[in-house]
């Protein structure tokens, strides 16, 4: 029974959690789809924080890492910003997607997270098919490492919600 883990149709911006989850790029500087909406939520302060994480080689946060900054104007307290795999580029793309999940789910324990918003990471521009997507996000928010974690899936549309459902039904 995967009884920490629910699929919501809805906006996650607004997720009363203590982070949500970017699908961001790797400047983190917003972007389109999910980056956008969430800059645009945040507010300002958003971006100023983004400018404050490190830049290695060009590159705030590489392809299956994530990077944690205060959530400015949102209802959660943390902004988890992580970049998922394109699907037809980078190698090993489900390698990096697991990656991406692991990494947010890491974060929010090391910062006293007892919930957390995601969206479909790398599921809009990025081609990810969403029933393979959907396996590998659920295989990962399933560890028993995360029990103690209420991990939401907010999706956008009744498509991926019914995806997400199914997969979670299937992994129980």
């Amino acid at each position: 029974m995967n009884s920490n883990i629910s699929i919501v149709q809805g906006d996650i911006t607004k997720a009363d959690t203590d982070a949500i989850v970017n699908a961001a790029n790797q400047k983190m500087l917003g972007g389109g789809g999910v980056d956008g909406a969430i800059h645009r939520a945040a507010g300002p302060e958003l971006l100023e924080y983004c400018k404050q994480v490190p830049v290695v080689n060009g590159v705030r946060c590489p392809v299956g890492e994530a990077r944690i900054t205060p959530a400015g104007r949102l209802p959660a307290r943390w902004v988890i910003h992580t970049v998922g795999p394109r699907y037809s580029i980078d190698p090993e793309p489900e390698n990096l997607l697991a990656s991406a999940y692991r990494n947010s789910l890491t974060l929010a324990v090391r910062h006293q997270c007892i919930s957390i918003a995601f969206p479909a990471i790398s599921c809009g521009v990025f081609g990810y098919p969403y029933s393979e997507a959907a396996q590998i996000s659920l295989a990962i928010c399933r560890d028993a490492r995360w029990n103690g974690i209420k991990i939401s899936f907010y999706l956008f549309s009744p498509e991926l919600v019914e995806i997400w459902q199914r997969e979670l039904k299937l992994s129980e």
